[in-house]
């Protein structure tokens, strides 16, 4: 069972040409709970659904996918919108309405793990944001020092969402020192550690106590070093992007999916890879945030689909 804690959020994203917006099922969490349950692996939801319209077509989009929600919260509050830019490349930008929306609004009682949780994948704005981010933070460190569970983390930092980004660097540095795997991108590791190299900067969360570091560095491909100092590139799989809508929740799914698969998505054991599964498993969640970048808005495959796409060589 694998336990994704975090947001559920409505994308509203170019349609149709013209300044036409739709709404899609979004938010980091959601995408990587939504990714995992495609690859056919048990996943639960820590979520605080809005009972509003778009509050129940978040929480329809998880269920038709496979994510259990029977720990999931219902609030009143409304949902959190991202209205949703794109670049001549595909790229992603966001503009977050988030202030007394539902998903911050966490409560002691509703953050306990399900039964028989082995990984619980955590991240994006609902580590940082009041006035839940405390005790998602308690819920970190209860789970990382209890030893059984592996902790992962994805920053995903928005810095124009943040105001205080001082504080918001020293909290994400404080969380890693509750996370056996942080996968980040480029941009998360120059902000958290500005003017500092990428290989510089994992090595860096690997003296903090995590296990493994994957960096995900866009069309430059993927970095993984691991506690013990093995480090491995991938590059990335060439694709024509549609948008990268998702890409990084995506690859994060891919690569749960793969140290499962290898049996390395624990505690002591997720630092121990030797290069040639490393790479393998870069491999594999590389291909899947790949097929996600050829599909408009987060899209992520599912196993059968896998089988359908020519893998990299």
């Amino acid at each position: 069972m694998l336990t994704v804690l975090g947001e559920a959020v409505v994308d509203l994203a170019p349609s149709g040409g013209g300044d036409l917006l739709a709404a899609h099922p979004g938010g980091s969490p959601l995408n990587v709970a939504v990714g995992l349950a495609r690859l056919g692996r048990p996943t639960a939801m820590l979520a605080r659904f809005s009972r509003t319209a778009f509050g129940r077509r978040l929480r329809a989009h998880a269920d038709a996918n496979g994510v259990d929600l029977s720990h999931a919260a219902a609030d009143d509050r409304p949902a959190t919108l991202a209205v949703v830019s794109l670049g001549a490349d595909g790229a992603a930008g966001y503009d977050f309405y988030l202030d007394g929306t539902a998903d911050w609004q966490w409560r002691r009682a509703e953050l306990a793990l399900p039964p028989g949780t082995e990984v619980l994948h955590t991240g994006s704005l609902a580590v940082l944001l009041p006035p839940g981010a405390d005790l998602i933070a308690d819920l970190l460190a209860r789970t990382y020092a209890r030893r059984g569970v592996l902790v992962s983390l994805d920053p995903n930092v928005r810095p124009t969402m943040l105001t205080d980004p001082d504080a918001a660097r020293n909290r994400l540095l404080d969380l890693t020192r509750h996370a056996h795997l942080v996968k980040a991108s480029d941009e998360d590791l120059a902000w958290l550690f500005p003017g500092t190299r990428v290989e510089e900067a994992a090595a860096a969360l690997g003296r903090r106590g995590v296990e493994l570091v994957v960096v995900t560095r866009g069309a430059a491909g993927a970095y993984a070093r691991t506690h013990a100092g093995r480090h491995v590139t991938c590059p990335a799989e060439p694709v024509t992007v549609a948008d990268t809508v998702g890409a990084g929740d995506a690859f994060t799914a891919g690569l749960l999916d793969a140290l499962i698969e290898i049996g390395a998505a624990a505690p002591g054991t997720v630092g121990e890879l030797d290069e040639d599964r490393l790479a393998a498993a870069l491999r594999h969640a590389s291909r899947i945030a790949a097929i996600t970048c050829a599909r408009p808005g987060a899209d992520p495959p599912r196993r059968a689909d896998l089988a359908l796409s020519t893998p990299p060589r």
